[in-house]
């Protein structure tokens, strides 16, 4: 997955005790310090790493300090995004939303600061005292994504921002961290979670995501991983996710759902939730994608049955016509219904 092999860092998160730590695990591994760890020129700035999108996620890392941190509500996935502990992933999934943001090159960047990070999420869960009543995230316990931009298990691999994080939340009773992931990292086996956070494992049809999930676990590992998370002491939930629309795709998604329930232990299905997430794409992923991986914008990119849609955070984006993609939640959840009647939808959209 990494064979780190040079690191771009901001002077502050090379002298902080976890940049200091994470360079001890890369010895001789050159160095190249700049200003800001969202305007590297070589790497945002530069077409010429489409060509290397997933070498460079292989070879580099960015470390820098997160200076503005924030919690926001969300309501659908969690009840706030936390302010996350990295941005951009190792993997290679081609749909992703976070490279849209960052021009021709998403490598991890792991920001250092964490124990700041970590107090401010502390001082906000004080601030909202027990959750009132309960809803779609969760019936008791406040819940904060700490993933948004980055893939939590990956993080793992290089860093102890991910097992920090877990330790934190293991001690506030009033919330829950949670996290997507299409990697599987036994390592987050020995964390000890003790119900405080939920790993959400995304899933879709194989024959999608050897196309689309590059660099990811299989799926059918994901899912195989599920016991052994709930046993650890996690919540386990699953994304459906993204649900790409091609011919053969509602037999595919009953393949996938007949899968999940032959081979779930019944504890598994008896907590499992799901958020089923139709595909959004973007004009600008779409044509770095062209330069790299271009098989995968036959399936992603179809114009004829999407339209424009300004998303929650202002970007513009393409969806699903409106009427096709109500249309296919409709029937997926039938789906489900028909093929795994365990799975308690938490949100569709």
């Amino acid at each position: 997955m990494l064979d780190v092999r040079e690191v771009y860092a901001e002077p502050a998160a090379l002298e902080s005790p976890r940049g200091r730590q994470i360079m001890a695990r890369l010895p001789g591994v050159r160095v190249t310090e700049v200003d800001s760890h969202w305007r590297i020129p070589s790497l945002h700035g530069n077409d010429g790493n489409i060509g290397r999108w997933v070498r460079i996620k292989t070879e580099t890392l960015v470390l820098g300090v997160k200076r503005t941190l924030a919690t926001r509500p969300n309501g659908r996935s969690a009840d706030w995004i936390a302010p996350g502990p990295s941005n951009g992933c190792a993997m290679a999934c081609a749909y992703c939303y976070v490279p849209r943001r960052k021009g021709f090159a998403n490598p991890i960047t792991l920001f250092t600061n964490i124990e700041a990070i970590v107090a401010h999420i502390r001082r906000h869960i004080r601030a909202q005292g027990p959750k009132p009543e309960p809803n779609q995230c969760d019936p008791s316990a406040w819940v904060y994504d700490i993933g948004e931009n980055g893939d939590c298990s990956v993080d793992a691999l290089v860093s102890d921002n991910t097992a920090d994080l877990v330790a934190a939340f293991r001690t506030l009773p009033t919330a829950k961290a949670s996290f997507a992931t299409k990697f599987v990292n036994p390592d987050l086996l020995a964390l000890d979670p003790q119900g405080r956070t939920r790993v959400r494992f995304s899933v879709m049809p194989p024959d999608d995501a050897r196309l689309l999930d590059i660099r990811t676990s299989p799926v059918p590992d994901r899912i195989a991983a599920a016991a052994d998370f709930l046993d650890a002491g996690y919540e386990v939930h699953f994304n459906l996710s993204p649900v790409v629309l091609r011919p053969g795709w509602q037999r595919d998604w009953a393949g996938l759902l007949d899968h999940l329930d032959d081979v779930l232990p019944a504890r598994v299905k008896e907590q499992a939730a799901a958020e089923v997430i139709m595909l959004t794409h973007n004009q600008s992923l779409h044509e770095v994608n062209l330069g790299w991986h271009p098989r995968a914008e036959e399936l992603l990119w179809q114009p004829t049955v999407q339209e424009t849609k300004r998303s929650q955070n202002g970007a513009l984006n393409v969806r699903y016509d409106h009427e096709i993609k109500a249309q296919s939640l409709s029937r997926l959840r039938q789906l489900i219904a028909e093929h795994a009647p365990w799975l308690r939808i938490r949100y569709a959209f």
